[in-house]
């Protein structure tokens, strides 16, 4: 139980390859646990997200409170990112991917952002502050967010890039790995 309880911790760190072969090799006389039931329940998460798989589908309200449609924005080449105002890396990252959007918006990419917010005046804050131009929301649950929940996100910045049709093409691209990936799609 100890080893379950370990695992279920840091499970953040790992993919369902990683994660999946680990917990079924778990003793099934704990298979009821809780911890092993909260790893199931993540590799389960995590595979329903795997690259080559159909975005899970949302609704959150926008800044303006109007109700947006994660697949309402399908089209073009759209990361939704997930981040927060409170978050040190996420604002480092702003940058990296205001840069990304201003070279790329033009030849079909899009954002989502998905703040973890739990105080809609540092959300709109923070966008300001950072020119993040792009389509936002959040429902101000914090680490409770809904969307976050369904793409099994329990650490940010993270994001997942998905191709014209909703399909997960590409997860968690920091940095200039988001160019280079968007030069390989539109240029």
């Amino acid at each position: 139980i100890i080893a379950a309880y370990g695992v279920n911790r840091n499970a953040y760190f790992y993919d369902e390859d990683d994660l999946e072969p680990v917990v079924e090799k778990f003793d099934p006389s704990i298979s009821e646990s809780v911890y092993v039931q909260n790893l199931k329940e993540r590799v389960a998460t995590l595979k329903r997200v795997a690259i080559g798989q159909p975005a899970v589908d949302f609704t959150m309200n926008n800044i303006e409170g109007n109700p947006v449609t994660l697949s309402s924005l399908y089209g073009d080449y759209l990361l939704v990112d997930f981040w927060a105002s409170w978050c040190g890396p996420c604002r480092r990252e702003n940058p990296f991917v205001v840069e990304a959007y201003q070279k790329y918006n033009d030849k079909g990419f899009d954002i989502l952002g998905v703040s973890l917010d739990s105080k809609k005046d540092k959300w709109v804050e923070a966008v300001e502050a950072d020119n993040l131009t792009w389509h936002h929301v959040s429902d101000l649950k914090y680490w409770n967010n809904e969307a976050s929940q369904l793409y099994g996100v329990k650490s940010i910045p993270s994001n997942v890039l998905l191709d014209p049709n909703g399909t997960i093409i590409a997860k968690n691209l920091r940095g200039e790995e988001l160019q280079q990936k968007l030069a390989e799609l539109l240029d």
